[in-house]
């Protein structure tokens, strides 16, 4: 059927619609037949009354299209539609029509008919569609759907869409125990996941659906409770993934990102993009885990150009390229080398960067420990050179990206942090520019960390090596660390370390077992885990603060202030400048001179080594 077919049946059905209602309408007004006297008038008045809803009907476009997507919306235009058509009907009554009278009744029960007639009509290709994918779908597994919330929803409405449909809902789980007893869709709210054993046995289910706003601890809750009785789990990706494209549009299997996940970041936008929106703003070491989200986290509050500076030719071509995508004409990949003076001020002097965000370093421990003079460079001197050309270009906020193992360091990466530290706190002191320190523990999935590797051991088919039975580490998503990293620069007055909120330490052990879990593997049969012994630098658990630091509270939940004394400017530029002096010398004289401007703490892996 062409277009223009079907448009013209589709106004033949609403002409039908607005006589028949008009005449029922009528007929209700006087509690049966139309009295004699009226009638005539009543045939008058309809012509009109045709005509009226016809007109108001096609400029709401209601003659357009009848689908299976009704929603609020369209019952909402269909109300506009009837009640500027009533109104039109009494005008003309009163105006065009001296001679018919038309009941005050007959135009109110005509507005409720006509709404009725419209909302059947426009709801009947989906009652339709439902009712045969009820009738004809084969082999439905019944599910549970845990999150009784928008996306639970959204979720069973997607499960009643296909023709194919495999999946039938028998009931909501959620974390609110409130909410048992309710109904969303004619779906009851059954239960908690605590409860989720006795509601797969109570219902039979068959499968169990998250949707994908909850925390990463309920997560791993009803995976285990799921995996005792048997029942499989899957996960429905949240908006924002959608919307970012990262991930399919069906549920998937349960990952381990879904087991960390924490509750959303609350950012002051408004303060974020008073501070962003029409900035020159520079970050150093884009193309790496944080520094290229913090890029794409800036763009979305609209700054006059980015400046993403790394060294890694590779990573900058292709984050350029994604970069482009989302803010055309903004970006701008420079190659840089953070230890070429020359190239940074020649970079600063050219764009004038009013923020700049430091995100370059080096941060793998082990490696760290074989070439303490690239780490000095890379860290401390790199960071020097970064906080003295923004300044240097008039910058007006300096933020650097820290780490947990700057606090009491066991290692050369975080003696060199913690110098790096001390030298942007100590250029804060008297300087124009706002310089703030971010400091916080791992991220999720950023290159060369656990999960990536575990992911590797797995595929690879074992064993799964961890350094300790009891080692734990902070975890954190690395959009929710770009986001705190740019909130905490808004809050910084200058000379702050702040410190983002990590939550719960995560055993890493139960993580390699949870993979393992996830991969559809059993520990121990399938695959094994082997305990290795701490590497050199290596600590058994992380801090966030030393023992030197006041801890203090800030204007946001998720980030605190590490409060403590500021060294003097001058005695940590000779620091570093004594440093500079031997990072091309023999790993010994250089360990020696980095312990005593920053003493180590002692590693616990010489110690667990020896006792193996």
């Amino acid at each position: 059927m062409t277009a223009l077919l079907r448009r013209l049946t589709l106004l033949l059905v609403l002409t039908a619609i607005s006589a028949v209602t008009f005449v029922v309408a009528y007929s209700l007004r006087f509690g049966g037949p139309i009295p004699e006297s009226h009638v005539a008038g009543m045939s008058v008045a309809a012509l009109c009354a045709v005509g009226v809803k016809l007109f108001s009907f096609c400029w709401h476009r209601l003659d357009q299209n009848v689908n299976r997507y009704i929603g609020f919306y369209d019952l909402l235009t269909i109300a506009k539609a009837t009640t500027w058509s009533t109104v039109g009907m009494t005008f003309v009554d009163a105006f065009l029509l001296p001679e018919v009278s038309i009941p005050r009744g007959v135009l109110l029960i005509d507005w409720g008919t006509t709404f009725l007639a419209l909302g059947l009509l426009r709801s009947a290709p989906r009652a339709f569609r439902d009712l045969r994918a009820s009738f004809g779908a084969e082999a439905v597994r019944r599910v549970l759907i845990v999150g009784a919330n928008d996306e639970g929803e959204t979720l069973l409405r997607t499960l009643r869409l296909g023709r194919k449909q495999s999946l039938r809902a028998i009931g909501f789980v959620d974390p609110d125990a409130r909410q048992i007893g309710q109904r969303i869709g004619g779906v009851p709210v059954v239960g908690v996941p605590d409860d989720l054993e006795r509601l797969v046995a109570t219902f039979a289910a068959q499968e169990v659906l998250i949707t994908g706003s909850l925390p990463g601890h309920v997560v791993r809750s009803l995976m285990g409770r799921a995996q005792s009785v048997g029942v499989p789990v899957r996960v429905l990706p949240t908006y924002e993934q959608l919307l970012r494209g990262s991930v399919s549009v069906g549920p998937r299997d349960v990952s381990i990102e879904d087991l960390l996940r924490r509750d959303p970041v609350r950012l002051d936008d408004g303060a974020i993009s008073e501070w962003i929106t029409g900035q020159t703003v520079l970050v150093t070491g884009s193309a790496g885990s944080i520094g290229s989200e913090i890029c794409r986290q800036l763009l979305k509050h609209k700054p006059k150009k980015l400046v993403a500076l790394d060294r890694s030719e590779t990573g900058q071509f292709f984050l350029e390229r994604e970069l482009e995508t989302l803010a055309p004409g903004v970006v701008d990949a420079v190659l840089a080398d953070t230890n070429d003076r020359d190239r940074l001020d020649a970079v600063f002097a050219e764009h004038r960067p009013r923020i700049v965000f430091h995100a370059a370093a080096y941060k793998h421990v082990p490696l760290m420990e074989k070439h303490p003079g690239e780490a000095i460079k890379n860290i401390a001197l790199a960071t020097r050179n970064v906080a003295d050309a923004a300044e240097a270009a008039g910058a007006e906020s300096f933020v650097m990206v820290s780490t947990d193992k700057a606090v009491n360091p066991t290692s050369v990466m975080g003696a060199c942090k913690q110098l790096a530290e001390r030298y942007v706190q100590a250029k804060s002191v008297g300087s124009a520019c706002r310089f703030v320190t971010v400091r916080f523990g791992n991220v999720l999935d950023s290159a060369g960390s656990v999960i990536p590797i575990f992911r590797q051991q797995i595929a690879q088919g074992g064993p799964i090596t961890v350094t300790h039975p009891d080692i734990n580490r902070y975890f954190m998503m690395i959009p929710e660390a770009a986001q705190l990293v740019i909130q905490a620069g808004t809050m910084g007055q200058g000379g702050e370390i702040f410190v983002l909120d990590m939550g719960e330490p995560v055993r890493i052990l139960d993580l390699a077992k949870d993979m393992i879990r996830l991969s559809g593997l059993r520990e121990g049969e399938d695959i094994s885990v082997e305990i290795t012994g701490l590497r050199p630098g290596e600590k058994l658990y992380e801090e966030l603060y030393n023992d030197s630091e006041q801890h203090k509270p800030t204007s946001h939940e998720k980030i605190m202030t590490a409060d403590c004394d500021t060294q003097p400017l001058v005695r940590v530029l000779n620091e570093i400048s004594q440093l500079e002096d031997v990072v091309d010398g023999s790993p010994t004289e250089i360990l020696g001179l980095l312990e005593t401007i920053v003493p180590r703490t002692e590693s616990e892996a010489p110690k667990l080594r020896v006792a193996a």
